[in-house]
């Protein structure tokens, strides 16, 4: 990392929700870099996701019931994201004792454009998996990056370090995902920005065709996924474009005709480099035609900085995945097997979905809406993926959304999503406590079956995917 972090560095830090997937690897690298940093959780005082505070704990973060005793100087900088309301204690406090407020966005900005090199990974789905790919390919061929990602990279991840979401490295190049759904992507400027694919999910088409397009034309190379419609259209908005696609002849890093083999636990293809001709095979561990896109992306970015593609699609080869995403948990002595999946937009419910129905066996999905608002936004799309894509046999089953306190409007939860399921023409269940949606799994589930357990801003789904594997034995 460069000179310009010892200012970040020089002052205590303060996180509201430091357990957060945006605020962990956040806080991680600070820490990281030398800084002090503190924080409270309001999932830590309802006795949540104990195993990663108190790991929080043993690397020496300080922490605080979220009742504003932990921020008890000016010097301490706030970070709460902008949703945070102004009632909360730590907030409170901090305007009492003057102390300075940031976002997470602009603080990973603050760190992002201090880099060297940086190099931002956008779009509507997959960015936390092409960050890992990055880093990984990065960290492999011995460039030493620091990465930023909202999930634990399982590659990073050991007995002492289990929440590896974050990597502070020596070398030259920051790799960073990037968030549209708050406009805070247009903090950033990257030497190289990564497009994946653009579609509805928390802001208009209208306003995310701007917020993209701007994010290209700031950076020196554009990586753009030209099988996407909508990302190959904002191309011209990019002083130079490095093109990647499964179809498009005109991608500088494509794939050979016909190579695509698709299993249900990897995906092979022969990665081809229009601009020497030069052809390289790939076996990615992660299943799906969704990955290879996110393979190709992370091998173009990498090519973006100079990393021979050959090293690349060698060193991706070892790519273990991220934590969530499609992460099969096991199989049980009856073959029923488990799956802990993000899912929680139609792009990423369609993609796991899609992956599931490519091999035989039914699917018995669980759906946990990762809030009231979302579900009110994306829902009705989000029934015709579920309804379009899962068969007479398949079954999908909604709880109700994710709910940790606030002002939030209620009114419209998940019976309604489960009521357009059934209107066209798929099979869904609303049972709103999500125990008794695992009791309703246990009793569903037949060998060969696929259980997927699907959601997002809750950590507690990976030991109920867990539990309900435990309870199928």
């Amino acid at each position: 990392m460069t000179a310009p972090t010892h200012d970040l560095t020089a002052r205590p830090w303060f996180f509201c929700g430091i357990g957060g997937s945006g605020m962990l690897p956040l806080a991680l690298i600070l820490k990281g870099l030398g800084a002090q940093v503190a924080g409270s959780d309001r999932s830590r005082d309802q006795g949540r996701s104990a195993e990663k505070f108190a790991w929080l704990e043993r690397e020496g973060f300080h922490l605080f019931p979220q009742d504003g005793s932990g921020v008890t100087s000016a010097e301490q900088v706030l970070v709460a994201s902008a949703a945070v309301e102004d009632s909360v204690p730590e907030v409170v406090r901090a305007k009492d004792l003057g102390c300075e407020r940031m976002s997470r966005a602009q603080l990973l900005a603050a760190l992002f454009n201090a880099a060297q090199r940086g190099i931002a990974v956008g779009g509507t789905s997959g960015k936390s998996t092409v960050t890992g790919m990055i880093g990984w390919i990065l960290t492999a061929t011995g460039r030493d990056p620091t990465i930023m990602n909202g999930a634990v990279m399982k590659n990073l991840r050991a007995p002492d370090a289990p929440f590896a979401s974050a990597r502070v490295g020596q070398g030259a190049v920051f790799v960073s995902e990037v968030d549209e759904s708050d406009g805070s992507i247009a903090l950033y400027r990257p030497e190289v920005a990564v497009l994946g694919n653009v579609s509805l999910d928390h802001k208009s088409l209208e306003e995310l065709r701007a917020l993209f397009g701007d994010f290209l034309a700031t950076a020196k190379v554009a990586v753009i996924n030209f099988d996407d419609p909508e990302s190959a259209a904002l191309a011209g908005r990019a002083s130079t474009v490095l093109g990647f696609g499964i179809e498009s002849a005109d991608a500088a890093i494509g794939v050979e005709p016909g190579s695509v083999v698709q299993r249900a636990d990897a995906i092979k293809a022969r990665v081809i480099d229009r601009r020497d001709g030069s052809t390289h095979p790939l076996t990615l561990r992660q299943p799906g035609r969704h990955n290879l896109y996110n393979a190709l992306a992370a091998l173009a970015g990498c090519a973006a900085l100079g990393v021979p593609l050959e090293e690349a699609v060698a060193a991706l080869g070892g790519f273990e995945g991220l934590a969530r995403r499609f992460d099969i948990i096991g199989t049980s002595p009856s073959g029923v097997t488990m799956i802990d999946d993000f899912g929680h937009n139609p792009d990423k419910v369609s993609a796991t979905l899609s992956t599931l129905k490519a091999h035989p066996g039914r699917v018995i999905a669980f759906f946990q809406p990762h809030g009231y608002g979302p579900l009110r936004q994306m829902g009705a799309e989000l029934a015709q993926v579920f309804a379009r894509l899962l068969g007479p046999q398949d079954v999908v089953l909604l709880c109700d959304p994710v709910y940790f306190g606030g002002t939030v409007d209620r009114s419209q939860g998940s019976a309604r999503i489960v009521d357009l399921i059934e209107a066209a023409g798929g099979r869904a269940e609303y049972i709103p406590a999500r125990e008794d949606c695992g009791a309703r799994i246990v009793e569903l589930a037949q060998p060969g079956d696929r259980v997927v357990v699907m959601g997002a801003r809750d950590d507690t789904l990976t030991t109920f995917a867990e539990g309900l594997l435990a309870k199928l034995g």
